[in-house]
């Protein structure tokens, strides 16, 4: 059996203890395909409230952020979230699991599109909050510049950073269909720069995307692993309301992928995985979907992932 080197396995074997994940939403910041600087409507997938646990539906303003705006009157509005949001969760981590360290995730929207001391505050305030061992950031390759790599390179001497950047295909066509706003060359280049810069990559792929085949998935497995990220996570692509996917499944426009052909994707791809490549993630889901049904139970969905796994000879 091959133990599969998973964020819980590495982050042990660095620190010698669980460390925990705490997803903090920032309101004020939107994306660069929503606000109409690359594309609007974001990714036609999206609907950001699901993947923001921390967000109040009150704290969605509509002043947004973009790396132009000469001033940010949020600011302090910002810190005081970051602060809140992390103390609320880590005394529930605390309880539960006696949790001691933790990793500040900047999950919501796009965390680098900005201005740049924007994102130097809130990223300093993180650093300086209790048991705090290491900051992700969620982003997107068109929205990170030489100037934000090279801030994050010197914070990456204090504690430990990595870029979160959503992949999702290697396939320019696909990425047009659900409106990312930019092309895979983009999404190479700044992977690339970031890792010669000595920053951590984690991308992010979703199984399942508009008229892709297995073959086409299994090519942005490859070409992603060959970029040198340093860990990954899997998604499967669900339907949720208030999304333009939404519309396109009701109008017989999209078909959710299948549960065995996404459990095969995750066999394949773990099969490619070096054993430095650590996996942060093997699917997703939420309550409210719409399709498929079986993205609604994920803890149901990692049992049965895991007992494939096992008989395929890992070990997740």
């Amino acid at each position: 059996m091959q133990q599969i080197n998973t964020i819980g396995r590495h982050n042990r074997k660095k620190y010698g203890q669980n460390v925990y994940k705490i997803p903090i939403s920032i309101s004020g910041f939107t994306c660069p395909n929503i606000d109409g600087t690359v594309a609007k409507g974001g990714c036609t997938f999206c609907q950001n409230d699901s993947f923001s646990p921390n967000l109040s539906k009150t704290d969605s303003p509509s002043f947004k952020l973009k790396p132009s705006s000469q001033t940010n009157p949020m600011l302090e509005k910002q810190i005081i979230q970051l602060k809140e949001q992390y103390n609320k969760t880590k005394i529930r981590l605390e309880k539960k699991f006696g949790a001691t360290k933790f990793i500040i995730y900047f999950q919501s929207f796009t965390n680098t599109y900005a201005p740049i001391d924007t994102i130097k505050t809130l990223y300093k305030e993180a650093i300086k909050l209790d048991d705090v061992v290491g900051l992700s950031i969620g982003t997107r390759t068109d929205s990170i510049t030489d100037e934000v790599l090279d801030f994050l390179v010197l914070l990456n001497k204090k504690i430990d950073i990595t870029i979160e950047y959503g992949v999702q295909s290697i396939y320019d066509e696909t990425l047009e269909k659900i409106n990312r706003g930019h092309n895979f060359q983009n999404i190479k280049e700044w992977i690339l720069k970031t890792k010669q810069k000595g920053l951590d990559v984690c991308a992010h792929i979703i199984f399942g995307l508009p008229d892709e085949t297995i073959d086409m998935m299994k090519k942005t497995v490859d070409e992603t692993i060959k970029l040198g990220v340093d860990s990954i996570k899997y998604h499967p692509l669900y339907v949720t309301k208030n999304t333009k996917l939404y519309l396109d499944y009701k109008a017989d426009k999209f078909k959710p992928i299948s549960e065995k052909d996404y459990i095969d994707m995750i066999i394949y791809a773990i099969k490619q995985h070096p054993k430095n490549l650590i996996t942060q993630r093997i699917t997703a889901g939420t309550y409210d979907v719409v399709a498929p049904i079986w993205c609604s139970d994920k803890q149901k969905q990692l049992n049965s992932l895991r007992q494939i796994l096992y008989k395929n000879g890992f070990v997740y």
